[in-house]
């Protein structure tokens, strides 16, 4: 296969796409998102990203306003693309056995048993609207391509739309649905694979694999994900013919992100040198460093499907995380946790670009 042409430097195609100054995106985080780490990487010249997940449209809106009193520069607001499996009518029986399964984590944390809600996610289609009204400099997908319409408002807003990749397919298939430039999503990654064409555990693909063959098959700019952590990754990425890499662990263990400081000291440990990928926490496949939760929900049949196991386990791991509970929280990280020596984003910006150099 021919590699299309690509204008060089490559990095330049991509900050200029986005009106940022370097080629570096923060990974959106879905529940320890902040505004200060966001405005903090936006600032250094990078592309701040915010993750919307369980969000409605008035949270939405708030936190659109909170990131533009924060920042000056353009950041991301990120959603997740309803892959159509999501579990949505969940019987009374069901509910109470697999609620019934997670009960001493609740009595652990001293918390009542949670009654049914009445949905498990807000309505994608208020998400949607919410985000392009705020009209973020770019909205990022992840599980799938965004609907043509989406993508044709986006642009009528002047909205760049990225959409996210971990395999060849997802990254041709992102491209043909008009998205401006595609996150190649490695394995290595911390938090939920975000696969969409084949079931998550089909979709393993390294990031030294991975960027070059989505940069051979697509022509528009791609944003390697995955195991990049310092120079050294940085350097390696482009050198695999990226325009630019995303980077979630190494910005998640510092100061500004949400992450309360006992998950950011286990970053910073030996802990965080095996990591493991599980459905435990939310239901969907994510890599994180086990822990209790972890280890007892080792069997299939005691987790909930997505979004019910996520919504049970987000009843008590706000409270954990509160009281430092590290066994009752997520604590996703990526492969690359060990090389994590930097406490705040302005220092991870900096050793990422010495790749550059």
């Amino acid at each position: 296969m021919t590699a299309p042409d690509r204008p060089a430097p490559r990095s330049r195609r991509l900050t200029e796409l986005l009106g940022i100054d370097v080629p570096v995106v923060l990974g959106p985080f879905g529940g320890v998102s902040s505004v200060q780490l966001t405005a903090a990487v936006s600032d250094g010249g990078g592309l701040g990203s915010y993750g919307l997940y369980g969000y409605d449209g008035g949270a939405v809106e708030r936190t659109a306003a909170e990131l533009r009193a924060a920042t000056g520069r353009p950041f991301a607001l990120n959603l997740w693309v309803p892959t159509g499996d999501e579990a949505t009518d969940v019987g009374q029986a069901d509910f109470d056995s697999y609620r019934n399964k997670l009960a001493p984590y609740f009595e652990e944390l001293g918390i009542p048993l949670p009654d049914a809600p009445a949905r498990y996610m807000p309505d994608y289609g208020e998400q949607v609207e919410a985000t392009l009204e705020a009209r973020p400099a770019v909205v990022s997908f992840v599980f799938g391509v965004p609907a043509p319409d989406v993508v044709e408002e986006a642009h009528r807003r002047g909205i760049k739309v990225l959409g996210t990749a971990t395999t060849v397919d997802e990254a041709v298939a992102l491209e043909e649905g008009g998205v401006d430039a595609v996150v190649a999503s490695g394995m290595e990654s911390g938090g939920h694979r975000v696969s969409f064409l084949k079931p998550a555990e089909e979709s393993l693909v390294g990031t030294f694999s991975l960027v070059p063959q989505v940069t051979d098959a697509v022509r528009v700019p791609v944003i390697a994900a995955g195991g990049i952590a310092d120079r050294r990754g940085f350097a390696a990425a482009m050198a695999l013919g990226a325009d630019a890499v995303q980077v979630g662990t190494a910005f998640l263990a510092t100061r500004e992100s949400a992450a309360v400081p006992e998950y950011r000291a286990l970053l910073h440990s030996p802990a965080a040198g095996h990591t493991v990928l599980t459905r435990a926490l939310s239901g969907r496949l994510a890599r994180g460093i086990p822990n209790r939760v972890v280890r007892d929900l080792s069997d299939a049949r005691s987790i909930a499907p997505f979004p019910v196991q996520n919504w049970l386990t987000g009843r008590f791991r706000p409270q954990a995380a509160a009281r430092g509970n590290t066994e009752l929280m997520s604590l996703w990280a990526g492969q690359s946790a060990p090389l994590l020596r930097y406490g705040t984003a302005a220092e991870v910006l900096t050793e990422l670009l010495a790749g550059g150099s």
